[in-house]
């Protein structure tokens, strides 16, 4: 795995997975409505070489009107589908105004799918305005700043997010802002022991 870094991109070379073509085919549907968007959670450990299995990736992307959300429906009806809502106005009305996720999966199948919702609370806002351009094997997508993804997965605390953060916080302990993942971890009331396991004690 060959790895640059600085505080808005990060370019890595690496092996290529199935959740790495299915995450970009679905961002590309985004980028051509110019709509913006940030993958947070599960999947940016998996991005950076962490081997554990998901069925999902989970993205925040911005709030649109209707209209413009049913032209990236549309758009989305050539390749996936939308399996817990049955329109583009069931969707947009009944989940994503009332911020619930939507998700969507390729014909066919069901995993894996996309966790799809809008910006809701501070914390999603901060990942969206201040996202980061992953260049994947030469191919860009954006993902939550490390700081507050590997915070966030601290304050949620399951093994699973546990262990997400601490790869996380290794793989970049030289590169990260340690000082803002620390206010994060305050500012998200991450317990003592969930951030000590991810970074050891704190001094």
């Amino acid at each position: 795995m060959e790895l640059e870094f600085s505080r808005k991109k990060i370019v890595l070379n690496r092996e290529e997975f199935a959740i790495d073509r299915f995450a970009r085919k679905f961002a590309a549907h985004l980028e051509k409505l110019k709509m913006s968007y940030v993958f947070v959670s599960g999947y940016i450990a998996i991005a950076f070489g962490r081997s554990r299995n998901t069925e999902d990736v989970d993205l925040i992307v911005e709030k649109v009107p209707f209209p413009k959300f049913e032209k990236l429906w549309h758009s989305l009806s050539l390749e996936f589908e939308c399996i817990n809502a049955p329109s583009s106005k069931a969707a947009y009305e009944e989940y994503l105004l009332n911020g619930s996720a939507i998700r969507f999966a390729l014909k066919g199948q069901f995993i894996p799918n996309v966790e799809f919702k809008f910006p809701k609370g501070r914390w999603d806002g901060y990942a969206l305005e201040n996202r980061v351009r992953l260049v994947l094997n030469g191919k860009p997508l954006f993902i939550s700043p490390l700081e507050l993804q590997i915070a966030f997965k601290g304050y949620l605390g399951s093994e699973k997010d546990l262990e997400d953060a601490r790869f996380l916080y290794r793989l970049f302990v030289t590169h990260i802002d340690r000082p803002r993942l620390f206010e994060f971890m305050y500012a998200l009331r991450v317990e003592t022991e969930n951030a000590e396991f991810i970074t050891g004690k704190l001094k």
